[in-house]
């Protein structure tokens, strides 16, 4: 099981060095090799996502990415920001269905900003198309005005897209998880606006009537992010396109608590996989020791179960991270009164040491 190792930038070092502590403590064979990303790449080779880096993921099994990004890489070109790294890496290797779960363990319910009883017991599951929308269409760029009447102004443009194949094959994703879990589908979409929304909401609804065991409903953008905070177990399965995806995620992860909580897989048709927290590098805090690692730690969990075939070694890194939590275990994310409140390596140790007692 060869694991391609990617830190990146910030906070990104310091979580994914606590996930790779959890891993070997696990009596499993991995081959793991790191190599640098994101901004910490363009110091070193002048861009983003090098060769070696790319061609060190394509031969991996799977992928453990901490994230990217920096204030200091802004006035770069955009080819060259460090989020180019991974917008490369989903499109090199496919990487078109993004897997992202919102729990709110029960040692967190009042960590969480709403109410614990509009949360306990959460379980949602966003599933977001990842390598279509808005953040791949063409045409894209910037253009001056040339009227003369404001002299420099300029307009930009983005254009969303989505294809009746890509929808499908996020649709089938989306329903097959749902037969995992309480059978329930919701596609969030912008159809009474979007002309590449209408497309989506047809088409899932043809997919829909493949799987007549699963639920189907659809949600406006709009009204999906007022309900996640107004009844968010009203939820089982999300599926959305890129943007509404990225958006209605980050919201979810402050209902458990923590963006700190949350883990993500990026996966391909064949279940090669990415695999990082939802949570971005963070620089402001890079180099305090003060990060949350279980999101990172529960994405390696989740590698393990879907690109490594290690199903029975994910419950137990799922069941660790559920110990040290009852146990008091907290980082300043969401530490409350009384609360062991540890730091990144610290928090790492705990769920090394709760592994270790499981025999």
């Amino acid at each position: 099981m060869k694991i391609a190792v990617l830190p990146g930038d910030g906070i990104g070092s310091e979580i994914v060095a606590e996930a790779v502590k959890v891993l070997k403590a696990l009596d499993l064979s991995f081959e793991m090799e790191e190599a640098p990303v994101g901004g910490a790449a363009y110091e070193v080779s002048g861009h983003p996502l090098p060769d070696s880096t790319l061609n060190l993921a394509k031969a991996a099994d799977a992928i453990l990415f901490g994230a990217v990004g920096d204030w200091k890489y802004d006035t770069l070109d955009r080819p060259l920001r460090p989020e180019q790294a991974i917008l490369g890496l989903r499109k090199h290797l496919g990487l078109f269905a993004n897997f992202r779960p919102a729990i709110c363990y029960e040692q967190l319910t009042h960590a969480s900003s709403l109410k614990p009883e509009l949360v306990a017991g959460l379980d949602i599951l966003i599933i977001r198309e990842l390598t279509g929308d808005i953040y791949f269409g063409q045409p894209r760029g910037r253009r001056v005005a040339t009227d003369g009447h404001f002299p420099g102004a300029e307009e930009a443009f983005d254009t969303m897209r989505y294809s009746r194949p890509e929808i499908e094959r996020i649709a089938h994703v989306a329903f097959q998880a749902a037969r995992l879990r309480d059978k329930r589908v919701t596609s969030v979409d912008k159809a009474n606006v979007l002309e590449t929304f209408q497309l989506w909401k047809d088409v899932v609804t043809e997919v829909g009537q493949h799987y007549p065991d699963v639920a189907l409903d659809h949600m406006y953008v709009d009204n999906a992010a007022m309900q996640l905070v107004r009844a968010p177990k009203r939820f089982d399965v999300i599926v959305t396109g890129n943007m509404f995806g990225d958006i209605l995620s980050d919201e979810a992860s402050m209902l458990t608590g923590s963006i700190g909580m949350l883990p993500s897989a990026s996966l391909n048709a064949q279940n090669k996989g990415l695999y990082e927290p939802s949570h971005g590098s963070a620089p402001d805090i890079a180099g305090k020791g003060i990060a949350n690692p279980l999101a990172t730690i529960l994405s390696a969990a989740m590698m393990l179960r879907f690109s490594l075939g290690q199903a029975a070694a994910a419950d137990r890194i799922e069941q660790a991270v559920k110990t040290v939590l009852a146990q008091g275990f907290r980082t300043v994310d969401i530490a409350e009164a009384g609360a062991k409140t540890v730091g990144t390596a610290a928090m790492g140790d705990a769920v090394v040491a709760a592994l270790t007692a499981q025999g």
